[in-house]
């Protein structure tokens, strides 16, 4: 009888793939072996593994470019990669090897972008989309990096003020974007997004504020989906809708040129995930494409805005597990020497599903268990996978001398330190974890640094004003 974890695992998905493997009953990620990272770091250790964010940034690239060859259309592709996923300095460096460009939603964003420039890593060519709701200081910050020669710096109009603040602050020509409202999916507590200006005022808008406007020119529209790129008709409706407005101003706005399709590709969140990246990529330049030539206007320039999609499958949290409690006939629960609601805040707040597999004890019988994190709440926990409702992890020991079982939770990377409050206060005092960052030499070897250690608690008490 085939009961051993990586029997279950085998028999569940198609495993081994392209990042997982085991090896002597050990996991190994993107052919990094954990076990190896935990017994020189110990848990729970956030990694960072800085090639992946390469790697997809040129498979999208890849995927777009030839789509545009295949469907011979007339305008340029262009990645960007969203600061607000992960704002980390060696996130930026990393991404920015590979010749992309970048979005920022808020006013401290732009000190970023200015030291990225005295740092060498970017242009005043670069391409800077700056979203967001802009309050005074965000639209001085922008004006600056205009004023300073970054030329292809973007403001996305929110709202219908906002070109008031950017006139005050900007002094020379400038490109700007209009973001469209866009419809929600049926399933939310609203219909239009709060986001943007409503598709049958952009029109009006663009005649009376910036056609005759001597300091702006309208260059983009920004089209956003907040549940991502999918295969729903919902999607490409929406889609649809935004490229008949592109239209529609072409033909009375010559300079726009460029369609920004926020709203990114999604990661795996599961052995089981599935998506047809190359036919998404292809259909939306064809139906672009389609609408632009039934109403005789150019092609724009395709403009995507990817930040989950960049960073999120290169993070990842290792735990241990420390315990096990028995609180029903129905209901083991295994504890972690951390917390879901800091480490991995969206599991708690909008019930993500991360990718969970067991780092060695492969070849042990497995059980089903719930996962209880070490805060006082009672919402610390994390009881299902994104596949199935349960989890199942390998037999947990009781005893010092019996072998230690650690876990860990995968395509982390996006979201969390920010959401978590990364080196400020966490619930109950959790302190965060050491994060360390892996990379490859020129060689090939694996090599990793301490980025951060954990939390003192003299850092916290600093912040609490002990």
């Amino acid at each position: 009888m085939k009961n051993k974890y990586i029997d279950l695992i085998e028999q569940t998905f198609e495993f081994p793939t392209e990042e997982f493997e085991v090896i002597d009953n050990e996991l190994h990620f993107n052919d990094i072996p954990l076990m190896d990272i935990i017994k020189q770091y110990g848990t729970p250790l956030k990694i960072t593994y800085l090639p992946k964010i390469s790697q997809q940034i040129q498979k999208a690239k890849k995927l777009f470019n030839v789509a545009i060859a295949r469907a011979d259309y007339n305008g340029d592709y262009n990645y960007c990669y969203c600061t607000k996923s992960s704002h980390f300095s060696f996130i930026l460096e990393e991404a920015l090897k590979n010749d992309i460009h970048l979005e920022t939603s808020s006013a401290f964003d732009i000190p970023i972008i200015q030291s990225l420039y005295e740092n060498n890593l970017i242009t005043k060519d670069i391409f800077i989309i700056c979203n967001g709701f802009k309050r005074p200081l965000y639209a001085q910050y922008i004006g600056d990096l205009i004023n300073d020669g970054f030329h292809n710096t973007i403001p996305i109009l929110d709202n219908k003020s906002e070109l008031d603040y950017l006139e005050q602050y900007i002094k020379t020509k400038t490109k700007v974007g209009i973001r469209i409202a866009a419809e929600e999916e049926p399933m939310f507590d609203f219909y239009t997004s709060r986001l943007g200006i409503r598709y049958n005022d952009i029109i009006d808008y663009y005649k009376e504020r910036i056609k005759d406007n001597p300091k702006f020119e309208l260059k983009m529209l920004h089209f956003f989906i907040n549940t991502g790129i999918k295969d729903t008709a919902y999607y490409w409706n929406e889609l649809s809708k935004c490229i008949n407005v592109y239209c529609d101003l072409k033909k009375i706005c010559p300079e726009l040129d460029s369609i920004n399709i926020g709203g990114g590709f999604p990661i795996k969140n599961s052995l089981a995930f599935e998506y047809d990246y190359e036919y998404m990529a292809e259909e939306i330049v064809a139906q672009i494409k389609n609408l632009c030539v039934q109403n005789g206007v150019a092609e724009p320039d395709i403009f995507t805005e990817f930040g989950s999609y960049t960073v999120g499958e290169s993070g990842a949290i290792l735990f241990s597990i420390i315990g096990q409690k028995q609180q029903n006939d129905r209901e083991m629960w295994n504890m972690i020497d951390g917390s879901f609601m800091t480490a991995l805040p969206d599991t708690w707040a909008i019930n993500q599903k991360f990718v969970l597999l067991a780092v060695n004890k492969w070849d042990s019988e497995y059980q089903r268990v719930f996962l209880g994190g070490l805060t006082c709440d009672s919402h610390d926990y994390y009881n299902a996978e994104a596949h199935a409702n349960a989890i199942f992890l390998p037999q947990y020991e009781e005893g010092f001398d019996k072998e230690v079982l650690y876990i860990g939770f995968f395509h982390t990377g996006a979201y969390q330190e920010a959401l978590g409050g990364y080196g400020g206060i966490q619930h109950c005092l959790n302190p965060a974890p050491k994060h360390i960052i892996i990379d490859k030499d020129k060689d090939g070897e694996f090599t990793t640094k301490l980025f951060a250690k954990e939390q003192s608690y003299k850092s916290m008490l600093k912040n609490l004003g002990y």
